[in-house]
């Protein structure tokens, strides 16, 4: 009998969670080894558990999943991973695939679409939604002209811009990024000059606001 592949959930919603373990648990090819909601514990249980394949958020309990991704990728400890999130795929999935994800799908994606997209990506196969596939052609026959002032960002600029929506301060930005606070104050100076921003303050709120309006973040 043919072993079931090992998938670790990453995760910092504990209904969420559950339910894609419990869904996970029910087939008869994979199951999970594991699960957490930060990314201090998803690293302790990567190197326990050895998944075949992790699922992540990239809003977590103690930081940015993407963070967490870029690490692995770096260290060469990156398995397939697939990110299930909540954030904008048309400005994230691109990105993200870049730092080494294997996949990118939104949150409301049914549960057996969930599924099939691990099995694809554990096939060595990548995985987007229909829609964000035909966005990306669009966008690359049309050489981005169509892309937003935050779509433009470059990839550090939006996970700096993504965390003061929510109202992380300089130093934990700065950690999470592993990067100094002074890098910190470069980025949102180049910020407020990329989106016409006048002082800190009214970064903040742009950010705040666009995070509802396109889920940036949870």
């Amino acid at each position: 009998m043919k072993a079931r592949k090992r998938i670790l959930v990453v995760d910092d919603h504990p209904l969420v969670r559950n339910g894609l373990c419990q869904a996970i648990g029910a087939t008869s090819d994979l199951k999970v080894c594991g699960e957490a909601e930060g990314w201090r514990e998803a690293l302790e249980k990567m190197n326990a558990a050895e998944p075949d394949l992790i699922v992540l958020d990239l809003n977590l309990k103690d930081g940015s999943g993407w963070s967490l991704l870029e690490q692995l990728h770096s260290s060469g400890q990156l398995c397939p991973v697939l990110v299930l999130s909540v954030c904008d795929e048309q400005v994230y999935a691109q990105r993200v695939l870049k730092a080494g994800a294997r996949g990118y799908l939104m949150k409301d994606t049914p549960i057996k679409a969930v599924l099939l997209a691990i099995r694809k990506v554990l096939s060595g196969k990548l995985v987007l939604s229909e829609a964000m596939t035909s966005l990306m052609l669009e966008n690359a026959s049309s050489h981005g002209s169509s892309l937003s002032p935050v779509e433009q960002l470059s990839t550090r600029e939006l996970q700096v811009y993504a965390m003061l929506g929510r109202s992380l301060s300089n130093k934990t930005i700065a950690d999470n990024l592993g990067v100094s606070h002074k890098t910190i104050g470069t980025y949102k100076a180049r910020l407020m000059e990329k989106l016409g921003c006048r002082s800190t303050p009214e970064l903040i709120s742009h950010a705040r606001e666009l995070s509802d309006k396109h889920r940036l973040l949870d």
